[in-house]
């Protein structure tokens, strides 16, 4: 059984009322859950690419990346599956964020799709991640459940 029915959640991915790239997030983290993360992507074998400033790169331990600072643009693009891109950036090690394009994720197998990211990253660091509206992080509308072991609706979506 599915995480989520389309028509449950059918408004939360439309990308005029959630924004095109909604936000990802798990708060709290540390440099170690970062490296859970990468650890993760290279385990499952999602296709990713790492670049700082443009420039592609190799990808390195969580805690290099982390500490190029606010003056580099690290972006982590991670294809879980084709078509479907999130992209990871390395702002801070106190959270780790990433945004999903919406426009990829229409019908149940998208909805599909994103649970299983969010399930996988959540139970990987047995952390709450939640999805909020396009630079609206205070109001998430879905998130992975620790306790519940799924992804889970919060809310419905705020008028922007």
């Amino acid at each position: 059984m599915p995480d989520l029915l389309w028509d449950d959640v059918r408004s939360l991915f439309a990308p005029d009322l959630m924004g095109p790239l909604p936000d990802v997030r798990v708060a709290d983290a540390s440099v170690q859950e970062w490296q859970a993360v990468l650890d993760l992507i290279r385990a499952q074998g999602w296709a990713c690419e790492y670049s700082e400033d443009g420039a592609v790169v190799r990808l390195p331990a969580a805690a290099e990346m982390l500490a190029r600072g606010e003056d580099t643009d690290a972006l982590l693009k991670v294809w879980p599956v084709p078509g479907f891109l999130a992209i990871f950036r390395a702002y801070e090690a106190g959270s780790i964020d990433f945004d999903v394009d919406l426009r990829a994720l229409q019908g149940q197998d998208g909805v599909d799709v994103l649970c299983r990211l969010m399930r996988a990253i959540g139970r990987r660091l047995r952390k709450p991640v939640l999805l909020s509206p396009e630079s609206d992080p205070l109001h998430p509308v879905l998130g992975f459940d620790v306790e519940a072991d799924r992804v889970v609706l919060l809310s419905g979506p705020q008028a922007m």
